[in-house]
């Protein structure tokens, strides 16, 4: 056995209580370890000893099995050897703790252990709660950039689409306008060459009709002549002479009037062909420009459709994306608030708990305490028995010293009766006392359990109300938060509408503008065009060449 330095008091199976001391203060270190020296327990319980050089483990004694009894010391060294092992025995078990206080220091330790990893676990998860929130932020801000940048090349694919459509409308139009263009020379020089046949036939027509009037001519003359006998030959024939030449120069003047003629209506024919090319040429690019404006309208009308609908599809994912974003802090704040209560409610049962070991010891030590207090009363009662013996003994002396002998027997049996009868009386007083105080202890415990109960009731009701109310201010902060981001989405949805209303009205005035523009920049460039025509035709000696209406055969 271990004999303890001071009273060398030995403690049976000491060497068994080293392994549950280990596992005792390896997790419950307490702050009286520190203290040196060693000291002794005064309860009755086994004690538990704990070393301040090895933390939370205990150091078996190298000299338990030795035999250190007074009688067994042979000499001074042997003594100065158990100084030296006494000491070292204070240095390594500086403590000695019951073990009821040991359980109390585990129970205790226990809690905090609870309460931190509860702490420890509600703060990890609100990190897991904030990186959940940022992972879907950066998740969310990612789709709508991609989106952004998707629509982005929707609308560089149809700018690029509307300037080849109209490159390719500007090189059809210039193809359709050469080849227009071609066409009118050709029908112009068709029209020419029917002309020039028409004239053609008209000359040899007079040319005929000529050589017909003169044979028939100068047959009648010759007749003439030979009806008339009395004329001379050679005057005859000089007759006949003059009067051809007067019929070659007549014709030879009509051919010449005729010819120049038919040159006057050849070149007014293609001064009025070339007019008439001239504005079936500006029809043309009449219709041209209209086609090229009305394709430009329908491209703007198609861009205009396509900022609409991806205007639409950017509203449509925004508020997708806030709905999810607050169906998440929703589903987080939900599981915040339902590990709260869960916590609250652990922690209202640990109370409980507590206070119901708590009054289960109270109830336990409570015949302990009464007993305590019963013998303190009669402790008293002794004491009040001893003063009243130690009176009546001052008096009974006194009452033998002042009375004669004959009176000593009854003076002394009178004194004891009535000591008796007091002792009786004080006896029954304690008794009474010592009933009232039972009586009044196991009342006041039971009274100040139940207060104790109905004030962490109280308490507790109060937390959780605390909690409740904390909880749906929370909960409200957040509704008002996310009615707030969707007033403020909307708001900024129809911001962006507006703005591009407003700049499709733009572009449409625009488009307008440009469109007056260019027809009225056409149609007068097509009028100075024309004017300068006419006024070269009046110049030429053409007049006007409006009404010229060609012959059927020739226009066709």
């Amino acid at each position: 056995p271990i004999q303890c330095h001071d009273c060398l008091l030995g403690c049976a199976g000491s060497s068994r209580l080293y392994a549950g001391s280990r596992e005792t203060q390896r997790h419950h270190p307490h702050p009286q370890h520190q203290q040196q020296g060693a000291r002794l327990a005064p309860t009755p319980t086994r004690f538990v000893f704990s070393s301040p050089l090895q933390k939370h483990a205990c150091v078996r004694d190298e000299a338990g099995d030795r035999d250190i009894r007074p009688e067994l010391r042979p000499s001074s060294f042997h003594k100065s050897r158990a100084r030296h092992h006494r000491s070292s025995i204070r240095q390594r078990f500086a403590i000695i703790t019951p073990a009821s206080l040991v359980s109390e220091q585990i129970q205790e330790h226990e809690q905090e252990v609870v309460r931190r990893e509860q702490m420890s676990g509600y703060k990890r998860m609100r990190r897991q709660h904030q990186k959940q929130l940022i992972a879907l932020e950066n998740r969310l801000k990612a789709e709508m950039d991609e989106h952004k940048l998707r629509l982005q090349k929707e609308v560089e694919t149809q700018a690029n689409n509307t300037y080849i459509e109209l490159e390719r409308l500007a090189k059809k139009q210039a193809a359709q306008l050469d080849k227009e263009m071609k066409a009118l020379a050709a029908e112009e020089k068709r029209i020419q060459q029917q002309i020039l046949v028409q004239q053609k036939k008209e000359l040899t027509t007079f040319l005929d009709t000529q050589k017909k009037q003169y044979r028939l001519c100068r047959e009648r003359m010759k007749e003439e002549m030979n009806e008339d006998s009395d004329t001379p030959k050679e005057e005859k024939q000089e007759r006949l002479s003059r009067h051809k030449e007067t019929m070659q120069h007549s014709q030879a003047e009509e051919e010449a009037q005729l010819l120049n003629q038919q040159r006057l209506v050849y070149e007014r024919s293609c001064r009025a062909l070339k007019r008439r090319s001239l504005i079936k040429k500006h029809e043309f690019e009449q219709e041209q420009i209209r086609e090229e404006l009305n394709k430009k309208k329908t491209q703007k009308e198609m861009e205009h459709a396509l900022m609409i609908r991806q205007d639409e599809s950017t509203q449509e994912l925004e508020q997708r994306q806030l709905q999810t974003l607050q169906r998440l802090r929703f589903e987080l704040m939900r599981h915040q608030h339902q590990t709260e209560l869960e916590n609250q409610e652990e922690y209202n049962s640990r109370r409980q708990r507590e206070l119901h070991r708590k009054h289960a010891l109270e109830r336990r030590q409570q015949p302990r305490n009464l007993k305590t207090l019963e013998m303190q009363i009669k402790k008293q009662f002794q004491d009040t028995c001893k003063v009243q013996n130690k009176q009546y003994k001052a008096l009974r002396n006194h009452q033998l010293e002042v009375s004669p002998k004959s009176d000593h027997k009854a003076i002394l049996k009178s004194l004891k009766e009535e000591q008796t009868r007091k002792l009786a009386q004080l006896a029954e007083q304690y008794e009474q006392s010592i009933n009232e105080m039972m009586a009044s202890q196991l009342l006041r415990l039971d009274e100040e359990q139940e207060a104790e109960c109905q004030a962490l009731r109280q308490q507790l009701h109060q937390e959780m109300e605390l909690l409740d109310a904390y909880q749906n201010k929370t909960k409200a902060q957040m509704e008002a938060q996310h009615e707030h981001e969707v007033q403020k989405l909307e708001q900024k949805a129809s911001l962006r509408r507006a703005h591009l209303e407003q700049k499709i009205e733009e572009e449409l005035a625009s488009l307008h503008k440009e469109r007056t523009e260019k027809i009225k920049h056409l149609f007068e460039r097509q009028e100075r065009e024309l004017e300068m025509f006419d006024s070269e035709s009046a110049r030429l000696g053409f007049g006007s060449l409006a009404s010229f209406d060609f012959p059927k055969d020739e226009a066709r």
